[in-house]
């Protein structure tokens, strides 16, 4: 009898349906459906496919370094009040506004090319420096590149494995600098933390690269990522200098400007620490600035943002740096 009881009982839990989640109800009325949380193997395919390109959300933030313009020193202690963002030229409405230093996700884009070879030193120097302004939550991942860009190191939260693998480095080969950003950009469609930053370190142009840059600058312009440069040149008349190498300033310019970022041209190997130390400090000392878009079509087009300083004619000359516009969302 006991066994014809739990025959029947089985037969219940198996033929009953599964209770899909509730849904629940707040006091303003909105109904919540329960998110169900995909398989891993969903997960990655879903992780694969997101374009991660676009601002997709009703709010878009604005990360803003503030310098003096006399000196590029930083400038902290400023509030929401001295600050209007602009989108297509009509002013929004700051809705969100933080000092607060928040999780990184970082990538460090090396040059390893031939002409590295005297430089390699000071060069892991700056990467070291750089990253002792790093904080517990945030993470890391090494590009190395000449004839072609390689990820030696992905996501690490252990800033060390970075310096262990430039140890080790040599330089040969020529210049694949556009490959190496534009892997690197990839690679960032992985990363955890919001906010996202890549450093470049670099002696000058490209001469090997199958990307054009024409296409790595667009890519730079769709993504959410600041980027920083460290240019290594030598003064014009010490050697003969290529082509490439004249150009590479103006390059690294380009490719960094339009996202908030900067290049730092460096003559002198010994400044190589003390730059990458305040590229890293300035990464934590910025104004986040978050703003719904009066435009709220879903256009796909390219909005451009501009952020202006007010109320503070009292201070010296100041200059704000931004990312020039984002992606709307598409249909």
């Amino acid at each position: 009898m006991r066994s014809l009881l739990a025959i029947a009982l089985a037969w219940l839990i198996v033929s009953a349906p599964m209770t899909a989640p509730v849904a629940a109800q707040d006091p303003s009325g909105v109904v919540i459906t329960p998110r169900v949380r995909p398989s891993n193997d969903v997960a990655e395919s879903i992780l694969d496919r997101r374009p991660n390109l676009r601002i997709d959300t009703t709010l878009v933030p604005i990360a803003v370094a503030v310098t003096k313009a006399a000196n590029g020193q930083l400038v902290t202690g400023l509030e929401k009040r001295n600050f209007k963002v602009y989108e297509d030229k009509v002013e929004q409405e700051i809705i969100n506004f933080s000092t607060e230093d928040a999780p990184l996700s970082v990538g460090v884009v090396f040059d390893a090319s031939s002409s590295m070879g005297a430089k390699l030193q000071r060069s892991r120097e700056a990467v070291a420096q750089f990253m002792k302004t790093a904080n517990p939550e945030d993470e890391f991942f090494l590009v190395q590149f000449n004839d072609r860009p390689e990820l030696t190191l992905p996501f690490t939260s252990d800033p060390a494995q970075i310096q262990n693998r430039l140890t080790f480095l040599q330089s040969k080969g020529s210049t694949a600098l556009l490959d190496g950003v534009y892997m690197a950009m990839n690679e960032m469609k992985k990363a955890r933390n919001g906010r996202k930053a890549i450093l470049i370190i670099s002696d000058g142009g490209d001469n090997s690269s199958r990307y054009t840059e024409s296409e790595v600058k667009n890519f730079v312009r769709e993504a959410d990522v600041q980027i920083y440069a460290i240019g290594i040149y030598e003064a014009a008349g010490a050697r003969s200098r290529t082509p490439e190498e004249l150009s590479g300033p103006g390059l690294l310019a380009d490719i960094t400007e339009s996202t908030g970022g900067k290049h730092f041209a460096v003559d002198n190997l010994a400044d190589l620490p003390d730059v990458a130390a305040k590229i890293g400090l300035e990464l934590r000392n910025q104004y986040v600035l978050g703003y719904s878009p009066k435009n709220v079509a879903r256009d796909g087009k390219y909005r451009k943002v501009e952020v202006k300083l007010v109320n503070v004619s009292k201070l010296p000359a100041l200059r704000a740096r931004f990312r020039l516009g984002y992606y709307a969302p598409a249909q």
